[in-house]
């Protein structure tokens, strides 16, 4: 027995410190922050060449629907620095990077389906001289007709997949019968990720027509399989690489394939290393954003708001190609529903083919899209019972146990929206701020402001069941450090701090101990998408169950060497950088450097796949996840009714992540998911011209979010509570729930354009809610309610 750590023990400091030992639930930095404000963190730009690199760009579509007729490289060719040219015919295996259908050409053959679709890449000596040369073709087009709205293409019956219907009950009788009945229509815009690090990849072959692509991508199994394709091999020959992303929000988990496969296929075709980075213009016309939707609507209610029944119809625009839209609309109609029970329903989706970019993932996924529709509708029948908007809501949210059943067939059985919002509306003092705001606006005519409350309910976890699973590896050096591996991709949102605080909260040991390294396909195979909110419940569960397995051993190990037979392996105890063998603390090293002698492995692989699920998507139900978070936020804004320009002027948000793993780290993603969200319903507007082209390209024409955006007083708390379901730690996810709570924002900017008329028009404002749309609803609010007067008059 080692004697010298026994007084320790004896300590009573030392055992309390022993029992209170833990690495998770607490805040630490995220692992890269002194590398990301010193700019010593590596990107894949940042990555020093290989000597011979070359760089590639892409040629651009000029027309949003027409067969090419010719091109002409000759111009292209002959610019000094220009190496080679590729096109279509140029690809060994299959031309399409498509997730799921196989609609979506990596270069167009013989038509073009959109404004900025890649048609051939250009390689040359440098970055410019590429990007130069490629806008030199000559290409003649035979034109043909083009859809570009997702009111066009619902006209023109044209879908990338068939649509979907989701029913329950009798909506159509019960709205009917309701005593009040209300129909209307409204748009809403999409977003553009703008990650602040671009679309890159950097290929370098390898012996044996293998190939190394270093890419920024939420999903390297993906790029893998993709690249694998286009190239016609095996994906044993594909190695793909992500040490970390300067975002991704989505648009990086199928969109960055295109970028993989034209840097590989350069890099294939010349035997040298190339590297392919889009200009912030290109990126922006090449990908796909977050799709905007159309929807019609029609509801029933009683006297105290309660809705007897509701259908919705949305469509959305989802460009040339299939891509991720199926599942965006799938989840947009499971999100529907939102927090609220709505026995009599009726869904329709549409999913639009238009000759646009082609849509994709963004952060919710089709959930802020859905739940955005039932927001809607509750504020206009609030408005039109003259009842407050808040009471509305709460008189329909999802009862504990009862009125607790999903459209899609899943029971709520982990509601503590109530609680959530009974705190909410105390800590931001919502009924006193109420009559705070009615009373500046019966004293202002231009100056109007506005204040509302919104919950979100949202469900976690992949809604295509087989994505739900997740590996790692977890290597135990004989110094006693840890090399974590896992199949997650980082990008800000910090999965890396939270995996290494679950494995060094497993072995005992200081967080400092622990290192993850690059995402990197021939470590941790087969792995899902870094999406849909799973980063840390997958990857954290899977580093869990690797940790867990040397735990295991380890305390065998100790109980022989350290406990001289009279200590079982279960009650060894990991804490503090030691081993607690009954009453002797052997530190961590010295157990590593003697398992290691006694030939103990000292590394395992771990896996996780999340219990419960499964869904039929040719029928809409099933349960598609595995547990719900929950949130609320209360926004009050100011607008000048002759300019239209608008101002958060406080926002208070109460997030549901469980028992947080780092709270500082969820903290930061509330915020930040708010901002994003409120951005997307007020600035960030995206616009074709009649031709297609996005003019809104660059950040001189599309604004996002500033520091000066920010609401000056900003309040985010996280609701306390512990995960229902054995998620990592209790914990919940934080990535994409957040970006709902910005809903306040639009419903607080709809009443105070309703104030101008008295509050008894519904004001037809659609998102974003620019300067522009809200003159125009401000206008037909007093249109309206000039008719009314008028009529009583």
């Amino acid at each position: 027995m080692n004697q010298q750590a026994e007084p320790f023990l004896k300590d009573a400091q030392a055992r309390e410190d022993l029992a209170d030992f833990t690495q998770v639930h607490v805040s630490r930095p995220h692992e890269s922050a002194h590398l990301h404000v010193s700019g010593r963190a590596t990107y894949t730009d940042d990555i020093p060449v290989v000597a011979g690199t070359l760089h590639a760009a892409l040629g651009l579509s000029a027309k949003a629907h027409a067969k090419i007729v010719s091109m002409s490289f000759d111009a292209v060719r002959a610019t000094p620095g220009v190496v080679a040219v590729f096109t279509a015919d140029d690809i060994p295996g299959t031309n399409d990077c498509g997730p799921i259908i196989h609609d979506d050409p990596v270069l167009a053959d013989g038509v073009v389906q959109y404004v900025g679709q890649p048609m051939f890449i250009v390689v040359a000596t440098s970055h410019e001289t590429a990007r130069l040369a490629a806008r030199r073709a000559q290409v003649v087009y035979e034109e043909l007709p083009a859809i570009l709205t997702a009111q066009q293409a619902r006209a023109a019956q044209s879908y990338v997949l068939p649509p979907m219907k989701l029913a329950r009950g009798d909506a159509s009788g019960k709205m009917a019968r309701a005593a009040h009945r209300e129909a209307g229509e409204m748009t809403l815009g999409g977003q553009e990720q703008f990650y602040l690090e671009g679309q890159i990849s950097y290929a370098v072959p390898k012996d044996d027509d293998g190939m190394h692509v270093w890419c920024s991508t939420q999903h390297p199994s993906e790029m893998q399989h993709l690249v694998a394709h286009v190239l016609g091999v095996h994906s044993h020959n594909v190695l793909i690489e992500c040490r970390r992303m300067g975002g991704g929000f989505g648009g990086k988990e199928s969109q960055s394939g295109l970028f993989a496969c034209c840097a590989a296929l350069a890099a294939w075709k010349l035997l040298c290393p190339v590297k392919l980075r889009p200009d912030r213009d290109d990126d922006m016309m090449v990908t796909g954003k977050r799709h905007d939707f159309h929807y019609t609507y029609e509801v029933g209610y009683d006297d105290e708001g309660l809705i007897d029944g509701v259908s919705v119809d949305m469509t959305s625009r989802c460009g040339f190609s299939a891509d991720l839209s199926g599942p965006v609309m799938t989840r947009a109609v499971c999100h529907f529903d939102n927090a609220y029970w709505l026995p009599d329903l009726s869904i329709a989706g549409q999913c639009g083919k238009t000759n646009t970019q082609s849509n994709t993932a963004f952060r919710g996924f089709g959930g802020p899209q859905g739940a955005f529709a039932i927001e809607y509708i509750m504020d206009d029948v609030a408005r039109s019972t003259g009842l407050d908007s808040l009471d509305v809501r709460r008189r329909n949210l999802y009862g504990k146990t009862e009125r607790n059943l999903t459209p899609y067939g899943q029971t709520v059985e982990d509601n503590i929206i109530h609680e959530l919002i009974d705190e909410l509306e105390a800590t931001s003092d919502y009924r006193a701020r109420r009559e705070s705001v009615r009373a500046f606006n019966e004293k202002n005519t231009i100056l109007k402001k506005g204040l509302a409350l919104t919950p979100c309910k949202f469900g976690i976890a992949f809604n295509v069941t087989h994505f739900n699973q997740a590996g790692a590896l977890v290597h135990i050096y004989t110094d006693g450090s840890v090399l974590v591996n896992h199949g997650g991709t980082e990008m800000g949102q910090g999965l890396n701090t939270k995996v290494a605080q679950v494995v060094a909260h497993e072995l005992g040991i200081p967080f400092e101990r622990v290192r993850v390294s690059a995402t990197d396909t021939s470590k941790v195979a087969n792995t899902s998408a870094t999406a849909a909110s799973t980063g840390s419940d997958l990857n954290g569960k899977a580093a869990q169950d690797a940790a867990r397995q040397l735990r295991e051993r380890l305390a065998a190990f100790a109980a022989e060497k350290f406990g001289a037979g009279e200590v079982s392996a279960a009650n060894v105890r990991f804490a503090n950088d030691s081993l607690v063998v009954g009453d002797t603390a052997v530190p961590f090293e010295e157990v590593i450097s003697k398992a290691y002698l006694a030939r103990v492995q000292l590394w395992s692989d771990g896996f996780y796949a999340t219990p419960k699920l499964y869904w039929d998507q040719a029928k809409l139900q099933g349960r598609p996840f595995y547990y719900y978070s929950y949130g609320a936020a209360v926004s009050e804004v100011v607008i000048d009714t002759l300019t239209g320009e608008m101002r958060v002027l406080r926002a208070d948000a109460l997030h549901d992540v469980g028992a947080s793993l780092n709270p500082a780290l969820d903290v930061g993603q509330v915020e930040g998911g708010f901002i994003q969200g409120m951005g997307w319903l007020t600035t960030e507007e995206l616009w074709w011209n009649a031709g297609g082209k996005l003019m809104t390209h660059a950040p001189s024409t599309y604004k996002i979010p500033t520091v000066n955006d920010t609401p000056p007083d900003f309040r985010v708390n996280l609701f306390k509570n512990r995960n229902a379901e054995d998620s990592i730690h209790r914990s919940k996810a934080v990535g994409e729930p957040p970006l709902l709570l910005p809903f306040s924002v639009f419903f607080a900017i709809r009443d105070a354009v309703a104030s101008v008329g008295d509050y008894k028009v519904n004001p037809p404002l659609n998102a974003p809610a620019t300067s522009e749309e809200i003159l125009k609803a401000i206008n037909a609010v007093r249109a309206s309610a000039a008719v009314g007067a008028d009529r009583r008059g």
